[in-house]
């Protein structure tokens, strides 16, 4: 089925009441939808949190762009790294994609706090300020006055880890990955990384948006086909993606579609594609004792499963899970690695919305309100399992007798 959508408040409710998952013998089941700008593929008397999707859209859209123009400005020799004391590569799209983030979104909604990964502590007082400031400047909406530096800074820090205490009350706030799988980020046109941003109240992620700049639609015809993918849900409403809009042109009909997106029916274990992260080997999780993995997507063996090579980062995952690509991500606690809650917040949404599930390996639900001062770190008992839903407790079943944490 396919509508035509002019206007999204045009169109009654009813009809975006659609099932939420795909039959079984389907892989992935789409529902092609054109829309006008930044206009959302379903009615706002239907969505509670409309307006802040779409200026999450809007501004995640944005930092993709910006994403890109710094990576080629990398890639031509300027060397804009920077390590962090973790020893995760950061470059200047990730503090330029937080202050752009964190300006318009401050602008729009003063009252509601965000929390991110950077502080701008690593760049001040270094070269690599006034390239930030650029940055930003660049994709920032217009104003009356021009961006100065301490109010990029002062953006960045609006996200920071001492900024501001959220308390263990109910509480609504921004959660932002400015870019997940930065190591993606700097290792060619091919990999994958992601802006992630979502919003949470009262303890429930109620919208998000992923941008994957890299994201290939047509895994047939990588050469021809131009890269890039922005996938949104709101809560009760679905998940949705488009194709960025290019970055030189202005963007086509085509490129107007909104999809709606569901996880795939695989309900047997070797039939299911799965995701690690790429930190972890197979042989670490449980399910290494019943099956060996395999790349080897058309021709897996009697006892293997197919295991996708992905990078980087975790929403990456996600996103391949919600949209389909995937059945299962399994991420495995390290005890000396703590999990960001902006790691998971939007991917969460994603793929509930698209029809599967996320827990820990214990079966409970993911509580970002765990670290009840700061909303910064999640504590799921042993690991994290992404799946499509029906392979879940089958999943669940075959980790718990390795639900440990590893070093």
């Amino acid at each position: 089925m396919a509508v035509i959508l002019h206007s999204a408040s045009r169109v009654s409710a009813a009809r975006f009441n659609l099932p939420p998952r795909s039959p079984a013998h389907i892989r992935r089941r789409s529902l092609p939808f054109r829309c006008l700008s930044s206009s959302l593929p379903f009615p706002a008397d239907g969505a509670r949190y409309h307006r802040e999707l779409e200026a999450a859209v809007d501004v995640v859209e944005r930092a993709c762009r910006l994403c890109v123009d710094v990576k080629k400005a990398l890639l031509s020799g300027d060397g804009r790294i920077l390590e962090k004391t973790d020893r995760t590569p950061v470059t200047v799209a990730d503090f330029g994609v937080q202050a752009l983030v964190s300006l318009e979104l401050g602008n729009l909604f003063p009252s509601i706090p965000l929390v991110a990964e950077e502080d701008s502590a690593s760049i001040r007082s270094t070269d690599l300020e006034d390239y930030v400031v650029d940055a930003v400047a660049n994709k920032a909406s217009s104003e009356d006055h021009p961006l100065t530096k301490d109010a990029v800074l002062e953006a960045i820090d609006r996200g920071g880890k001492n900024e501001f205490s959220i308390g263990a009350q109910p509480a609504s706030y921004w959660v932002l990955d400015p870019i997940d799988g930065t190591r993606g980020f700097l290792k060619g046109s091919e990999s994958l990384y992601v802006v992630g941003l979502a919003l949470v109240v009262g303890g429930e992620v109620v919208l998000g948006a992923m941008g994957c700049p890299n994201w290939q639609q047509d895994l047939s015809n990588v050469t021809n086909s131009r890269p890039g993918m922005i996938m949104v849900s709101h809560i009760g409403c679905g998940t949705w993606t488009r194709r960025l809009p290019p970055l030189l042109s202005n963007t086509s009909a085509k490129d107007a579609y909104w999809t709606r997106c569901f996880v795939d029916g695989f309900s047997a274990v070797h039939e299911a594609r799965f995701c690690i992260p790429e930190s972890q080997t197979w042989e670490k999780f449980p399910l290494s004792t019943s099956f060996k993995a395999t790349m080897e997507t058309d021709t897996p063996g009697e006892g293997e499963i197919v295991l996708l090579p992905t990078c980087c980062g975790s929403l990456c995952k996600y996103m391949m899970v919600a949209s389909g690509r995937a059945s299962v991500f399994i991420l495995r606690a390290r005890t000396r690695t703590s999990i960001k809650a902006w790691d998971h917040a939007v991917g969460m949404i994603c793929v509930h919305e698209a029809g599967g599930k996320v827990t820990d390996w214990e079966g409970s639900q993911i509580d970002l309100a765990a670290d009840a001062t700061e909303r910064r770190i999640v504590f799921p008992k042993s690991g994290v399992i992404v799946s499509n839903g029906k392979l879940h407790n089958k999943i669940l079943d075959m980790t718990s007798s390795g639900s440990t944490s590893i070093l």
